[in-house]
């Protein structure tokens, strides 16, 4: 997004992204009337406190899902107090939202199960990202636990 009213109670909570002029980066009016384009874009205007600035070591192919899957997962995990050390989350589907979330959730110090539907992802979520448990939804004994 590149803008917000700033004057509605989603605006004054700090919740711009369910603000209801919300302006989207792309196929949304921006203030001056011009039509915004996103990616397609050779330039682009937007508010500050929307802006993120890459460190100059961070490669912009790896920083780039942080800004969509990134801020998918971080929001609620901030939003819903899940970043105190020792608090337990689930993370159900372990895609590409998945992943980041487990990584957000353990560099806060929450413990975190992963709820896959495909058991051979169990290593990878236990042994490369860090999950403490791991579950397959498809096994009824596994998910009475």
């Amino acid at each position: 997004m590149v803008g917000a009213c700033h004057s509605c109670d989603n605006c004054a909570n700090d919740l711009e992204n369910y603000c209801p002029k919300m302006i989207l980066t792309y196929g949304a009016t921006y203030y001056d009337g011009t039509i915004t384009y996103g990616g397609y874009s050779d330039v682009m205007v937007a508010e500050e406190r929307y802006i993120v600035r890459f460190p100059d070591n961070l490669p912009l192919d790896a920083g780039a899902p942080l800004l969509c899957a990134g801020i998918t997962v971080y929001s609620p995990l901030q939003h819903f107090g899940f970043t105190k050390p020792g608090m337990h989350i689930g993370v159900v589907g372990f895609g590409g939202l998945g992943h980041v979330a487990v990584k957000f959730a353990k560099a806060f110090g929450v413990k975190v199960t992963v709820i896959s539907t495909s058991p051979n992802k169990k290593e990878e979520a236990i042994e490369q990202l860090g999950a403490d448990s791991f579950l397959v939804s498809r096994d009824p004994d596994q998910m009475l636990i």
